[in-house]
C-alpha cells in the first residue's frame, strides 16, 4: 500500500533524477500542491521532508525548497590513507600558534570584524544580562550544583527528545564547552595507556586530550562524504583493545562529512560486541543546512554513547557551556566535580530564556541560511581564484562551519604558515589534524564568518603564497 505522501515523493524524485527538474530550480510551494494535487499540508510536508532528507532537495530561509544538484564535475578530496596503529600523540607548536592568536576559524582577524552583531547574539546578551539583573543578592556566594541549572538541562533533554532521544534531564550535566565534555568522557572511559580510536582527519582538540591523558591514538581513515570507515575500525577492533571511539558523526570537522545511517548502526553493533564505549561530538549537530539528523545516541539501547554537544558554534564562541549525556551521570559529575566545580549560573539562566521565547530557533533559521550561503561562496571563490594550483578538492558539507581543501601531493601547507601569518592570514593545515605526517597538502577552510573584502583578499593572496612557495 502506497500513502499519499510516498507518490508524490516517488514522483518528485523521478523528475529530479531524470533531469525534468534541474539542479537550483524552485519546487511548487506546499499551498500550490496542495490545491493543484488535493492533498492536505500535512502530505506535501511530509513528501518534501523526506525528499530533503534523501538529499534531494533543500530547504531555503523565507524562500522554499530548491533541487539539488545531483553530481557535480567539482572532485572531491580522497578518502584518507593512514596507518591504523596505536601510538602516542605529540601535538605540535603550530596549534598553539594558532591558538594564541584566536582565529582557528578565520582566515582574516585582523581587519574583519564587522561592527553589527547579529540579531541572535543582540538577544542572548540581553536574556544573559536579564538573568544577571535578577539574580538574588546571595546568589554569587554560592556554586551552581555539580549536574548544571534544571531549567537547562529540561530543555536540552526535551530538543533531543523530539529527535527520538530515550534520556531525561536527570541524565544531562552541563559542561564548559564540548571539549571539556569531551575530556570528561575519555576520564570516564579511559586509563593512561588506554587506546582510543578517532577520526583521521579529525578534530585537533580531541588529539589534544588524548595527549594530555597519555593515552594511545587509533587513527582511522574517513572520507569526505561519509565520514569514518566504519569497516576499516571493524579490522582495528580485532587487532587492538579499543576503549573509546571519538566520532562527530553530523559535520565532523575538518571535512564536514556526515556519517550514513546504515554506518551508524554498524559502529553501535561493533561497540557492543567489541566491548568499547563511543564518545559522540554533536557540536555541529544543529547546524544542518536541512532537516535536523538525531544524534548517534537516539540509536543507543545499551548505554554505550557517550553524548557530547555545546551552544558554542551554533551561537558563540564565548558561550562556553556545554553538556554530556550519559546513564553513568553519577561518576562523571564526581570526575566533573575534581576539576571543574562548576559552570556559570547566570549564563545558564539567560539561555534558558533566550531557548523559551523561541530565540534560539529564529537564530538557528537565519545562521544556517547564512552558514550555506557562506559556502557556496567560498567554494565559488576557490573555483575562481584557485585555480593557479592544479586540481583542488573541496569537499561539500551539507552543514557546520568548514570544509576541507585537497590540493595536489607537490604543495605543502605547513611551508607556507609562516608567510602567511606575518600577512595577516591565518590557515589551519591538514597535519593538525593527525598525529602522523599526513595531510600536508590539505587545509580547513571556514565559512563561518561572511566573505567580506579582507577575507577574499587574505584567500587570493594565499593562493599566490601556496604557488610562490611550492
Amino acid at each position: 500500500m502506497n500513502y499519499l505522501y510516498q507518490n508524490l515523493e516517488r514522483e518528485l524524485a523521478q523528475e529530479i533524477l531524470q533531469g525534468r527538474l534541474p539542479a537550483g530550480s524552485k519546487l511548487p510551494s506546499i499551498r500550490y500542491q496542495c490545491e493543484q494535487l488535493g492533498l492536505s499540508k500535512a502530505t506535501v510536508i511530509h513528501a518534501y521532508q523526506r525528499l530533503e532528507a534523501a538529499g534531494l532537495i533543500e530547504a531555503r530561509f523565507k524562500s522554499g525548497f530548491y533541487v539539488v544538484g545531483q553530481g557535480t564535475n567539482r572532485p572531491i578530496p580522497s578518502e584518507s590513507l593512514v596507518h591504523s596503529e596505536p601510538q602516542l600523540v605529540d601535538t605540535s607548536d603550530l596549534m598553539r600558534d594558532i591558538m594564541e592568536h584566536s582565529a582557528a576559524f578565520d582566515i582574516a582577524p585582523q581587519g574583519s570584524h564587522s561592527r553589527d552583531l547579529p540579531t541572535g547574539i543582540v538577544e542572548l546578551n540581553r536574556s544573559i544580562a536579564r538573568a544577571l539583573r535578577s539574580q538574588k543578592e546571595a546568589d554569587h556566594q554560592y556554586y551552581d550544583e555539580p549536574a548544571g541549572v534544571a531549567e537547562i538541562r529540561e530543555q536540552i533533554a526535551e530538543r533531543y527528545q523530539r529527535l527520538g532521544c530515550r534520556f531525561t534531564s536527570s541524565e544531562v550535566t552541563m559542561s564548559a564547552g564540548c571539549q571539556h565534555g569531551l575530556a570528561l568522557a575519555l576520564q570516564m572511559c579511559c586509563q593512561p595507556g588506554d587506546i582510543v580510536a578517532v577520526e583521521s582527519p579529525g578534530f585537533y582538540g580531541v588529539l589534544q586530550l588524548i595527549e594530555s591523558m597519555g593515552l594511545k591514538v587509533l587513527e582511522i581513515p574517513v572520507s569526505a562524504q561519509h565520514g569514518m570507515s566504519i569497516n576499516a575500525l571493524e579490522t582495528a577492533a580485532q587487532n587492538w583493545n579499543i576503549k573509546a571511539c571519538v566520532v562527530t558523526p553530523s559535520f565532523a570537522t575538518p571535512t564536514g562529512a556526515c556519517l550514513p545511517i546504515a554506518q551508524r548502526h554498524q559502529l553501535l553493533a561493533l561497540s557492543e560486541e567489541k566491548d568499547f564505549m563511543v564518545i559522540e561530538d554533536d557540536i555541529y549537530g544543529d547546524l544542518s543546512f536541512s532537516q535536523r539528523i538525531p544524534p548517534l545516541k537516539q540509536l543507543d539501547r545499551q548505554g554505550k554513547v557517550i553524548l557530547c554537544g555545546s551552544f558554542s558554534k551554533a551561537l558563540s564562541r564565548d558561550v562556553r557551556m556545554g553538556w554530556v549525556v550519559t546513564e553513568q551521570f553519577r561518576q562523571l559529575r564526581r570526575l566533573k566535580m575534581i576539576n571543574l566545580l562548576a559552570v556559570c549560573k547566570f549564563v545558564q539562566r539567560g539561555l534558558v530564556d533566550f531557548i523559551a521565547d523561541g530565540s534560539y530557533d529564529k537564530h538557528l533559521r537565519k545562521q544556517k541560511f547564512l552558514l550555506q550561503q557562506q559556502r557556496d561562496q567560498l567554494i565559488a571563490l576557490l573555483d575562481q581564484y584557485w585555480t593557479p594550483l592544479g586540481e583542488v578538492r573541496v569537499s561539500q558539507p551539507q552543514g557546520g562551519i568548514a570544509l576541507w581543501v585537497e590540493l595536489e601531493d607537490r604543495y605543502d601547507l605547513n611551508e607556507c604558515y609562516l608567510q602567511a601569518r606575518s600577512e595577516g592570514i591565518l590557515i589551519t593545515p591538514g597535519n593538525l589534524f593527525t598525529a602522523q605526517d599526513r595531510f600536508k597538502n590539505c587545509l580547513r577552510l571556514s565559512f563561518a564568518h561572511n566573505w567580506s573584502g579582507p577575507r577574499v583578499k587574505a584567500l587570493i593572496r594565499l593562493a599566490e603564497i601556496i604557488k610562490a612557495g611550492h
